[in-house]
């Protein structure tokens, strides 16, 4: 019979204020499955206190202890467990027959369209035009009637007079070919998506306080404590997000994890106990398989995220990169942070792609509202992989002048510390 839908995502708020809430998934197993719940836990703005999750293979057993992030929204618990479920494979069916219809789904394209007047704050601090018309592609969570009526709710309550007109339809596979966005120069392109970084462009990429975090960072391997499991253990400085980008990478590299426990954060690091198997049953250890790994985890703990600003003719540009899961999913709330960022610091984003005609495209409708600004997003492969990049045009205050090198390192390290929460 299963578990009834109701009980396999249970979220217990804390009883006291200042206590986490309590989120228990408790379903069929899938390979990712954790990744895929930790991006939902990021994208509604929550931070992982600690988590212990466990699997036989067929069945797993996660908890995560949350806090909501003090710069997000008001988290609506029931949208929340929703989106939790969605992800969980489903009781009442066969296993196997749910990752076929997971394989084979697709999720609508709809397209928001709203014109609006302009004003300083409106849109995280752009305020340069007396008029705004801005083109969204949004994905998922707007299957239905309600949530397509809450969208546009959502959207006239924080414009309120200022919006004219705002529309939603269903669009077709023409989306596509506004997915990409102008060539990168050889210049640009190689500083952003460079595997391996010199120790210079570590402190200056790195999305840690300082260089003594970033050497105290341990990945270790150890095939003596089961007969079928590797256990990966990992030290590292903590950042938001850290566990969705640890899983992320163990998800693509199809790593199964049969027990974890994610340790609090203690003076600003993370102790990660995993034990994992390769896709074929097997231990990790072959060496080569072993390094290969180890690498790649220590790229996306020392920097997931790629922050530059570039010169485009006389134009200043901030670029932020991130890798996009084989699954096709970017990482959330990049947009949301780096235009926070950008407020905070006073900085007017004065036009995205002025040839695009201000045309933005948004893979995720979470928290939207918050993030509508003049930006742009694309996709482009790069290092054998596909990338996420948002490229922002910034317009210069009495404050940072952008000619000025030092002004612009202040802009790309605030930035930066507002991805990863330091």
């Amino acid at each position: 019979m299963g578990v009834p839908s109701d009980d396999v995502v249970v979220i217990q708020k804390g009883r006291r204020p200042g206590e986490p809430c309590i989120i228990t998934v408790n379903c069929p197993d899938k390979t990712g499955l954790g990744c895929d719940i930790c991006r939902i836990i990021l994208d509604f703005g929550l931070l992982i206190e600690k988590a212990d999750f466990s699997t036989d293979g067929i069945w797993c057993y996660i908890v995560l202890w949350v806090f909501p992030d003090s710069s997000s929204p008001v988290v609506k618990l029931s949208n929340l467990k929703n989106q939790l479920q969605s992800v969980c494979p489903s009781c009442s069916v066969p296993f196997y027959l749910y990752q076929q219809a997971t394989r084979s789904s697709s999720s609508p394209v709809y397209l928001l369209t709203f014109l609006c007047l302009d004003r300083k704050g409106l849109l995280h601090g752009n305020g340069n035009l007396p008029h705004l018309h801005c083109l969204i592609v949004l994905r998922d969570l707007l299957h239905t009637k309600e949530r397509q009526d809450e969208t546009i709710k959502q959207l006239r309550d924080v414009l309120g007079e200022s919006c004219i007109s705002c529309e939603l339809q269903l669009v077709g596979p023409e989306y596509e070919s506004l997915h990409g966005i102008p060539s990168l120069s050889p210049v640009v392109a190689e500083e952003l998506f460079r595997c391996e970084l010199l120790d210079k462009e570590t402190r200056s990429q790195a999305l840690s306080p300082d260089m003594t975090k970033l050497k105290k960072t341990n990945v270790t391997m150890d095939n003596s404590l089961s007969p079928a499991h590797t256990l990966l253990q990992i030290h590292c400085a903590d950042h938001k997000g850290l566990l969705y980008d640890i899983l992320r990478t163990l998800k693509d590299c199809n790593i199964k994890i049969a027990y974890g426990r994610i340790s609090p954060n203690i003076k600003g690091y993370r102790d990660l106990d995993l034990f994992i198997q390769q896709n074929d049953g097997k231990k990790f250890v072959d060496p080569d398989k072993q390094s290969a790994l180890y690498l790649r985890l220590k790229v996306e703990m020392l920097h997931p995220l790629r922050v530059i600003i570039a010169n485009r003719g006389p134009d200043t540009e901030l670029l932020v990169a991130n890798p996009v899961e084989l699954s096709g999913k970017g990482r959330p709330r990049v947009f949301y942070d780096v235009t926070t960022a950008l407020k905070t610091l006073g900085i007017c984003i004065f036009s995205v792609r002025k040839l695009r005609n201000k045309l933005k495209v948004i893979q995720n409708y979470q928290i939207f509202c918050e993030l509508l600004t003049q930006a742009e997003i694309g996709r482009v492969a790069a290092s054998d992989r596909e990338w996420e990049v948002y490229t922002f045009l910034l317009e210069e205050n009495h404050n940072f002048q952008l000619s000025n090198m030092v002004a612009k390192n202040q802009i790309a390290d605030r930035v930066r510390r507002t991805l990863m929460g330091w």
